[in-house]
């Protein structure tokens, strides 16, 4: 690779991150201030899980469309266009507050995210290579996770019940425009087209499909109705801002050291751990085992360094058990696979929430957490073929991210 090949790449690179955190910082604000601001307007648990399904529907269609799109109009056209479009849905919310014209919003903002996704991730693959992609991944995840934090402690700097907050995501969401208009980067490969089969992809890695569809599940119902849990516990603002920038921050520090274990041992062996202690450190949080303030946070902190690793491990679990021609398939079923959890997940959690039951959010994210402990343990006693293919390292992968069509063909060695 030329000095000049070097220096445009790394252009493309830090151009392509800017975009993404300044992105990501709106949707994180946006995160934590829709189900507060709900709850606000008097909306329930019930409704306001709706909503979150109502927006990671809207994800899971983003995922089908999203790769037509960028093949048909390529990567500038469709950031730039989509995220006009999601600037344009943020600040329609403040100016007619009904559910289902909030609803409809949901929708169409999950759509221009998943879509915004594929670019993101797409175009980072295609410029970054083979000896420096993890890398540049890693990077990206934790820039991810350090913006979405920084946005959810944003909510703090308005009155919630006003349009400022909204104003600020939209601003953010148009912001992210300008650096990839105003500087000059190549085109990036076109998304390859595949065939999405589940079937095939469970007879290959059972572990890998049911663990993204149950992440999916519990992450969309602790992301939609996780602010709700805190209204309800008297939590003020600042609160509740903490306690989600807590749960992100415990997901960031523990992906590497997990992923490490991971890949000296059977990941499955890891997913079932992880799985069964986020039913202990949930169940804790959801029924008072600590005091509020400090030792609430330090659970937090637990639980997400438990919950958001899971969606990564299956991931790096199913790629274990195809070969690498069959990668982009294999990434697109389970991205839809949690996409299709993600979508069940807020209505039904929002059930055990009923009859100010918020604690209920964290018996519902247990449950289901317990029962991929379950079948995990499961596949490891009934599965006892030899796995003929060496694993692949572990390469962490943000919880709400669509990577459906990564074009990294290799994985490393060793």
């Amino acid at each position: 690779m030329t000095k000049t090949h070097q220096t445009s790449s790394f252009l493309a690179i830090a151009t392509i991150l800017i975009c993404a955190g300044l992105l990501f910082a709106g949707n994180g604000l946006f995160q934590t201030l829709m189900p507060i601001r709900a709850g606000q307007e008097g909306y329930s648990a019930a409704l306001i899980g709706v909503l979150g399904t109502a927006y990671f529907g809207g994800f899971t269609i983003g995922c089908f469309v999203g790769p037509q799109l960028i093949r048909t109009v390529g990567h500038v056209r469709a950031f730039t266009g989509l995220t006009a479009l999601l600037t344009a849905t943020f600040l329609a919310f403040p100016l007619y507050v009904d559910p289902l014209f909030w609803g409809a919003l949901r929708v169409v903002s999950g759509i221009c995210i998943a879509v915004i996704y594929i670019v993101v991730e797409s175009w980072l693959n295609d410029t970054s290579s083979n000896s420096n992609r993890g890398r540049v991944l890693s990077v990206y995840i934790i820039v991810t996770n350090i913006v979405t934090m920084i946005g959810q402690l944003l909510v703090n700097a308005s009155d919630t019940r006003g349009a400022t907050l909204f104003l600020v995501v939209a601003i953010l969401i148009c912001l992210s425009i300008v650096p990839l208009s105003l500087t000059p980067t190549s085109s990036p490969t076109p998304i390859p087209s595949a065939r999405l089969d589940l079937r095939k992809l469970y007879a290959a890695s059972p572990v890998g499909v049911v663990g993204c569809l149950f992440a999916g599940m519990a992450e969309g119902a602790f992301w939609s109705l996780g602010p709700v849990f805190a209204q309800g516990r008297d939590m003020i603002t600042a609160d509740i801002a903490l306690l989600m920038a807590a749960f992100v921050l415990g997901g960031t520090l523990s992906q590497w050291p997990l992923g490490w274990i991971s890949d000296k041992i059977d990941r499955r062996i890891v997913i079932a751990c992880v799985s069964s202690g986020t039913v202990v450190s949930g169940l804790a949080i959801g029924f008072d085992a600590a005091s509020p303030g400090l030792p609430t946070l330090v659970l937090a902190v637990m639980h997400g360094a438990l919950m958001i690793p899971i969606y990564a491990l299956c991931i790096s679990h199913a790629n274990d058990s195809v070969p690498n021609e069959q990668m982009v398939e294999t990434s697109g079923g389970l991205i839809l696979a949690y996409s299709i959890g993600a979508t069940i997940g807020p209505a039904a959690a929002s059930l055990f929430m009923s009859g100010d039951r918020e604690g209920g959010l964290f018996l519902f994210i247990g449950l289901v957490l317990l029962l991929l402990g379950i079948f995990t343990v499961y596949r490891l006693a009934v599965d006892t073929r030899e796995r003929t293919k060496a694993k692949g390292h572990f390469a962490a992968s943000p919880a709400a991210s669509p990577s459906v069509f990564s074009t990294e063909a290799e994985r490393p060695k060793g």
